[in-house]
């Protein structure tokens, strides 16, 4: 049977699914429910659902990447959105993404089943034609991220892990001169560190260390310009705790000491 999980921080709307959809039908049943966006992501990493039904609009919680995050580490799983956000364009860019249905709060019963159709069809489909033993590891029908490890992304996986790419670059960008660790971009992104890791690799071909490093160095260049700041003074505003380490990367980066590439301004 296909597992579902549903999360939605209104107690009714989680009862109401879980209870009047005659899951047995669609070959379905509900391993897992949440009220919050965070105990959602949670649940969703340890019982790998087939399907998710979820609202996008709980606090705390930012929409967009959470979806992006969903459909790029659990790359199998059919997506339906329930919320009473009403904006076309954030519909859409979720759709991109790779939610199989948007509906809005009040949904009828009639669009509820017509989504389950949809994802179970899809999940058939994809079932049909994968390896045998394909993401069978974790009990699920659909595969997770580490499965597809040795294949070219899907559209739609490619789409989300772009945009969860994207947003990390912008959070190290901004956070670069803070005791940044990965952890710390996985958390923001709702991905694990592994999956964070495997897409930073990817999508530029450089670790998180390498990025973060470049993002300061960049930033020191332009402290440089400054002669009123000493070499340890740049080191310091740009994250390095140790002057010494500063220096071997701005030299393993630019292929000149700081010092130098002062001089040469």
């Amino acid at each position: 049977m296909y597992r579902v999980i549903i999360v939605d921080d209104e107690p009714v709307i989680v009862r109401g699914l879980s209870r009047t959809v005659d899951w047995e039908k669609w070959n379905c049943e509900v391993v897992g429910t949440a009220e919050s966006g965070q105990e959602g992501m949670r649940l969703i990493a340890e019982k790998h659902p087939d399907i998710l039904f979820s609202d996008i609009s709980m606090p705390g919680l930012d929409g967009l990447s959470m979806i992006a995050a969903m459909k790029s580490e659990y790359a199998g799983m059919q997506v339906t959105i329930l919320t009473g956000f009403r904006d076309f364009d954030y519909a859409q860019q979720a759709i991109r993404l790779g939610v199989t249905r948007f509906l809005l709060k009040p949904s009828k019963m009639e669009e509820i089943e017509e989504a389950i159709r949809e994802m179970t069809k899809r999940l058939d489909e994809e079932r049909a034609l994968r390896p045998e033993g394909y993401g069978k590891k974790d009990g699920q029908a659909g595969g997770t991220a580490e499965d597809l490890e040795d294949g070219a992304p899907d559209p739609e996986e490619d789409s989300a892990g772009n945009f969860i790419v994207k947003n990390a670059l912008s959070y190290i960008e901004e956070n670069c001169t803070e005791k940044l660790k990965l952890a710390d971009v996985a958390e923001k992104t709702y991905v694990s560190q592994w999956h964070l890791s495997k897409l930073l690799n990817r999508y530029t071909g450089k670790s998180f260390s390498d990025l973060l490093n470049h993002v300061r160095i960049e930033k020191a260049k332009r402290l440089l310009e400054d002669p009123s700041l000493r070499i340890g003074d740049v080191a310091e505003q740009v994250g390095f705790l140790d002057v010494a380490h500063f220096s071997r990367v701005f030299k393993k980066q630019e292929g000149i000491s700081a010092n130098e590439y002062r001089n040469r301004l």
